[in-house]
């Protein structure tokens, strides 16, 4: 299975972006260490989609840096990006599997036991820990797994697992603690008045916790 460095995991946001837009940020995200980048889009059709997720795949290539589409496995197929990043809501991961390859990165976000081991038989290449701490980017996942939770999620998986959910250079540390591959974020680079530094800043705190 291809091997995927996770330690930095940036997903977009272009609310959050405001009108600096997501380009430039992932641009300085990837200057600072970012090592994948989800574009997310909730709020606009599918043409905008494609083209923003071409704008993305120019950034992102030439960096070696994967570029994974949520939920749209259309729009990764049309974009030409790595793979997908699925809910559980979403396609399912085999139907994605057989549309995309076996090359393709897939990763899916998973709460219990039982999606890890889903996951993982249907082919994923990571899993992601969805919900660790409170957090007002997602607010539809019910109560935050909180490190207990995510430390099982964890110890039932046999393949990589980030976290998302809360996460800055304070909380990094507990996810390298809890066994996790990498942190996944939004707002503390989207927001971040300079997207370089808190990457850096993020790899640091994650990088160098004592695991």
């Amino acid at each position: 299975m291809q091997s995927i460095d996770l330690r930095l995991y940036v997903v977009t946001d272009r609310g959050q972006a405001g009108e600096r837009g997501v380009g430039p940020i992932v641009r300085a995200a990837i200057e600072g260490g970012a090592t994948v980048v989800q574009l997310r889009e909730k709020q606009c059709d599918t043409r905008d989609f494609v083209r923003y997720a071409r704008e993305l795949v120019e950034i992102c290539r030439p960096a070696r840096v994967p570029l994974l589409i949520n939920d749209r496995v259309d729009v990764a197929l049309t974009a030409g990006a790595d793979g997908v990043h699925l809910d559980q809501a979403d396609m399912s991961l085999a139907d994605a599997r057989r549309l995309l390859g076996p090359s393709a990165i897939v990763g899916v976000s998973v709460r219990h036991g039982d999606e890890v081991l889903a996951a993982e038989r249907d082919g994923a290449n990571y899993l992601a820990a969805n919900g660790v701490w409170a957090t007002a980017t997602k607010t539809d996942l019910g109560s935050p797994l909180e490190w207990e939770g995510l430390r099982a999620l964890v110890e039932a998986s046999t393949i990589p697992m980030i976290a998302i959910g809360g996460i800055d250079e304070r909380t990094a540390p507990l996810i390298r603690e809890a066994g996790c591959a990498g942190i996944a974020v939004v707002s503390a680079v989207m927001k971040a008045e300079d997207p370089r530094r808190a990457c850096m800043g993020l790899r640091h705190a994650f990088e160098y916790a004592t695991p």
